[in-house]
Parts: structure tokens; sequence; C-alpha cells
């Protein structure tokens, strides 16, 4: 009975293991990217083709295929181990969002669940994904530079309808609220000098500094701050994969060494025989 327990248990193991070193191989990977960009035409052709009878028989089939790719991962890796990643967890919802919805009338929510699933392209390409992640782990960082954002909006936005109310329509500098969104027209590029800053200038000379000044420190100055902040946790994104390296080649090289010197024990032992 215990071998048989043990022979059990022997037979999970390698088949758990068969199907992690599946779920990690390369060529999976690329399966299911493959599958999401198929989704992703799917969902581009019924934009075409409403309520295309092919079109959605391979959502459903991609959606099980889906649903297996999660059951492999679970089996695999574990499902502590899935869990603990976020990406993972979110493949999760969005699969089971699919399952949930597939067969109920909230048309509009199965159709959202639809386009989100493109979104697992994210985690599926490591590119993608490191971009992301860095973006997170710098949103702490970046919470100061939008507080310094909103206080220098907040400033030109007041001056502007002190100063501007009178010379252009209601919508741009009549009020507070309707000054942020020109001052985010500015800030965009968008029409703003033929459309918002040149009849401004006209009818106020002095009014060039206001626009100059804002573009230098809203749209130069904050934009670069912002990029500044993701690269650097970009680069301490590389230097974390940088050390992890290091640190297995390290031990890599202690375990040479040790089976080296093993080696060279065995051989002494042998010539003294």
């Amino acid at each position: 009975m215990a071998n048989n327990h043990e022979r059990t248990s022997t037979n999970a193991g390698s088949l758990k293991t068969i199907i992690r070193q599946l779920v990690e191989h390369r060529w999976f990977q690329l399966t299911i990217i493959g599958i999401i960009v198929l989704n992703g035409l799917i969902i581009i052709t019924e934009t075409y083709y409403t309520g295309n009878r092919l079109s959605m028989i391979l959502d459903k089939i991609i959606v099980w295929i889906f649903v297996i790719e999660m059951l492999l991962k679970l089996i695999g890796l574990g499902i502590k181990r899935y869990f603990s990643d976020r990406w993972n967890l979110f493949d999760f919802t969005i699969v089971a969002g699919s399952l949930i919805f597939y067969s109920t009338p909230f048309v509009s929510v199965l159709r959202l669940i639809r386009v989100l699933r493109l979104i697992r392209m994210i985690p599926a390409i490591p590119a993608m994904r490191k971009i992301i992640d860095s973006l997170i782990k710098s949103i702490p960082a970046l919470t100061g530079i939008l507080g310094l954002t909103l206080l220098i909006f907040s400033i030109y936005a007041i001056i502007g309808t002190t100063f501007f109310r009178d010379v252009l329509p209601y919508e741009f500098f009549g009020s507070f609220h309707t000054s942020l969104f020109t001052l985010m027209q500015v800030v965009t590029f968008e029409s703003w000098a033929s459309q918002v800053a040149r009849p401004v200038i006209n009818e106020i000379p002095w009014a060039w500094t206001y626009f100059i000044s804002f573009i230098i420190i809203g749209a130069l100055v904050i934009l670069n701050l912002v990029v500044a902040v993701i690269l650097s946790y970009l680069s301490q994104e590389d230097d974390v994969i940088r050390k992890e390296q290091i640190d297995r080649l390290y031990t890599e090289n202690q375990e040479l060494k040790r089976d080296i010197q093993e080696i060279k024990r065995l051989l002494m032992e042998r010539n003294k025989l």
C-alpha cells in the first residue's frame, strides 16, 4: 500500500512538472498570443458584420481555450503560485467573467469583457509586462507630480478666468472648469494658437506671456518630469534583473567549485588506495 501511495505521488508530481514545463514553454506562450490576436481580429470583424454566426462560434472556442489554459496553469504552477501573480489574477477574472456573462442578457457587459480579453496580450509579452509593471511602481512617485500639475493648472485657470473671460466665448475662459478644459487643449497643442491664443493676444497684447509660460511649465517641464520618473523605474527593473542574474551566476559558480573540490577529493583518495 505504501509503495502504491508513493508511486501515485511520484506520478502526480511528474505530471505537475510536465504541465508546468508546458505552460512555461516559449511555444505555448506564442500560441496563446496568437489566439489573443485572433480574438481581437474576430471582435474587429464583428464591428463590420454584426451577429455573424461563424465569429460567435470561434469566440466560444477561444473562450474554452482560455479556460483550458487557465486550468493547466492552476495545475502546473499550483493555486498559491498562480494567484500570487497579479497578472494571473487578472486573467482569471477575465476568463471567469466571460463564462459567467456568456449566457446572460447583459450583452454590453459581455462585449466589454471580450474587449478586455485583448489586455491579456500585456502579461503574455514580457516587454509589455515590464513597461506596465514599471508604470504601476512609479505611481507613488507620480502622485507628487500630479499634485504639482493640479496646482499649476488651477493657478493658470484662475488667471485665465479673471482676465480673458470677456474676450472669448464662455466655453473657453468663462468659468474655472471651462478654463481648465481650455488649458488641456493648450497643453496638447491642439489648435491652441489659432483658436485660443491669437484671439486673446489681439485684444490683450501681454497675454502671450501667459500662454508661453504655461506651455513651458505645463507641457515641457511636467511632461519631462513624468518621463524621467518612468524611465528611472524602468532602469531599476533592469538593475533588479541584472542583480538576479549575477546572484544566480554566483550561486552556480559556488556549486561548481564545490563539485570540483569533491571530485578532487575523490581522486586524491583513489590515488592513495
